[in-house]
């Protein structure tokens, strides 16, 4: 499944769009480069992205800091391949048709970064999966 350009899009889901959904989509950007592209967004949107999160996402080189969480909209969900949900439960949006993918994280709303480490770590991980799933060659790290 891709856009009609030929590149594969997906859509990263969660409740405040702060933590887990910021985390994937920055590994993804990082992964994939301009071989796919990637969006998040949530339920109900926090004011920021957890600082956790993105110091978490700093210590791996990728840089999180300018991200603005965000609602989905049907327009987004509408041109996305893959739709990866993050407990978001009834709150994510479904439409037949759409390839759905629900990854069961711990939150990591209100928690120090090195409680955040290994969400981080388990976020790379499926990422990771994701792409070699879509046929999208992994950038190497530096």
């Amino acid at each position: 499944m891709t856009t009609d350009d030929g590149v594969p899009a997906v859509l990263f889901l969660c409740v405040h769009n702060a933590g887990r959904s910021q985390m994937a989509l920055g590994w993804f950007q990082h992964l994939a480069g301009d071989r796919a592209i990637a969006w998040s967004g949530g339920s109900e949107p926090a004011r920021d992205v957890n600082p956790s999160a993105v110091q978490a996402m700093a210590e791996v080189g990728i840089d999180i800091t300018h991200a603005v969480p965000k609602r989905w909209t049907d327009e987004i969900v509408h041109d996305a391949d893959v739709v990866v949900t993050m407990g978001c439960g009834d709150a994510c949006p479904f439409y037949p048709g759409k390839r759905y993918v629900d990854w069961e994280l711990e939150d990591p709303a209100g928690k120090d970064v090195e409680a955040v480490r290994p969400i981080r770590d388990e976020i790379e991980r499926r990422v990771r999966g994701l792409l070699v799933e879509l046929g999208v060659p992994i950038e190497p790290l530096p």
